[in-house]
């Protein structure tokens, strides 16, 4: 038996316009017919629609973790609205009649049944292998990369010699046209850390701002020159050499990891439980994308992992818009990116459950329990030129208090860390903080963003959630 609440179904949907939609087919009886398999792992129903015949739509969960959608309807999101109603009827409750498997459904299980055995058959029949790679296409592709550092150099020299005060409109629509250049050389990574550059140089702050952070960004620039090139010459006279796994290199020049090679390098666990701390969606300009961000708590060890959902643009309603979410993911094979703090992950074969406040009392307890250590941590990060500069941090206090200058979490022996706005996070919410109740304020376990600030060249932070022991109080939303 399948066990659907409305925030998972929610979930599943692709944007708040597919739930809306889902929602009001329920809502308006638009169903005809609603049925269920007698183990309950097959829903399935015929809905109103446009025409003539009624829209046949199916949920199968014969594999647990990864549903199967099926409808008659010509829409390309997968859940359609008809099958999001489908759901959100089973996750009210709605009676659903008990009928056995359609002779449809039961031929198309056959037949993933069948190719699943022969694909099982094989696997236990072979040894498991590396992926094979080309060598020479792998050193001509590294060729290629350097040619597209060298170009990069070059770019940034002429910002430098020609200095920053002189970049006006024309020069900087130059720079973007030869930035692009950088496409078609294999490192779409540095391409957009190039692009960064260029919207900082066009926003509307004040010059002396501006400037700044450019000079800033430069000096990463020139690092992520240094260290992208002496990488890739090393992989172009080794080409058997193993990606870095305790940096970001790869994805700073622009590697797009595969499962296969995540599964390679050992970044695999089984079988974990997260919980999400935090969710904020942003337009990333300089990718031309947006960004749906989130940040887990691995439930039995503490760590905290981030995922990113990337949407061009062009085709964001295309894409599944990701959301908050609140319940327990069960992830039968985590997927953890190359990185340091905050690694990023993905699931496969996921299972939600609901959460419970053993599962709240067990991530609590995982926090840290000293400032100092906390900011030990960050500054051990930040030192990297190309490491986040933002990272996130469970963080057990005291006392959350307003002082003097401001409000301040204090942790067990007296120490304080200055809570604030951060800029990159473009949303308030220490303006909150006076409206939290007494029993929030004291002994609980905070979600906190930090960031270095040059100008002043100190630490600030921003409380995004709060950990109690029977809930979450999610500030940024």
């Amino acid at each position: 038996m399948i066990n659907l609440s409305e925030a998972y179904v929610d979930s599943l949907a692709h944007n708040s316009a597919a739930m809306k939609n889902g929602k009001d087919l329920f809502k308006k009886k638009s169903f005809m017919k609603l049925c269920k398999t007698e183990d309950g792992k097959l829903l399935f129903g015929e809905c109103k629609g446009s025409g003539k015949e009624p829209y046949r739509c199916s949920v199968d969960w014969m594999t647990e973790g990864q549903p199967v959608f099926r409808c008659s309807c010509p829409s390309r999101q997968f859940p359609c609205k008809h099958l999001l109603g489908l759901m959100y009827a089973y996750a009210a409750e709605t009676p659903f009649e008990t009928a056995p498997i359609p002779e449809d459904i039961m031929g198309k299980r056959e037949k993933v049944e069948k190719r699943e055995q022969k694909k099982s058959e094989a696997t236990s029949k072979e040894k498991p292998t590396k992926r094979k790679t080309s060598k020479s296409a792998l050193l001509k592709k590294i060729g290629a990369q350097l040619e597209g550092i060298a170009i990069f150099e070059k770019l940034l020299h002429q910002i430098v010699q020609s200095g920053l005060g002189s970049l006006d409109k024309q020069m900087l629509k130059m720079i973007e046209d030869q930035a692009k250049q950088l496409g078609n050389y294999y490192i779409p990574g540095i391409q957009t850390a190039m692009r960064n550059l260029i919207v900082l140089l066009r926003s509307d702050e004040e010059q002396e701002t501006i400037y700044a952070k450019a000079s800033a960004y430069l000096s990463t620039l020139h690092t992520l020159l240094k260290k992208s090139r002496g990488y890739l010459q090393q992989k172009l006279d080794n080409p058997e050499q193993a990606p870095e796994l305790d940096s970001t290199i790869e994805e700073w020049i622009g590697h797009a990891w595969q499962l296969a090679e995540l599964r390679e390098c050992g970044r695999v666990q089984s079988d974990r439980d997260l919980m999400q701390l935090s969710f904020n969606s942003y337009a990333d300009e300089a990718r031309g994308e947006y960004v749906d961000e989130s940040f887990w708590a691995d439930v039995e060890s503490g760590t905290v992992y981030t995922t990113r959902t990337y949407r061009p643009f062009r085709a964001a309603k295309f894409i599944k818009e990701e959301d908050s979410y609140f319940a327990i993911v069960n992830a039968k094979e985590l997927m953890i990116y190359p990185g340091e703090l905050n690694c990023r992950i993905r699931w496969e074969g996921a299972v939600p459950r609901p959460v419970t406040e053993q599962d709240f009392q067990a991530v609590k307890s995982k926090a840290l329990s000293s400032v100092t250590e906390a900011v030990k941590i960050v500054k051990n990060q930040i030192k990297n030129p190309l490491s986040d500069k933002r990272p996130v941090l469970l963080l057990a206090y005291d006392q959350l208090m307003h002082s003097s200058n401001g409000p301040v979490l204090l942790d067990g022996q007296g120490k304080e860390l200055q809570l604030s706005d951060l800029e990159s996070v473009e949303q308030s919410t220490t303006h909150m903080l006076p409206m939290l109740h007494q029993d929030v304020l004291k002994q609980q376990a905070a979600v906190v963003r930090f960031e270095h600030d040059m100008d002043n060249n100190r630490l600030h932070a921003q409380l995004l959630s709060i950990v109690t022991d029977q809930g979450i109080i999610r500030l940024l939303y």
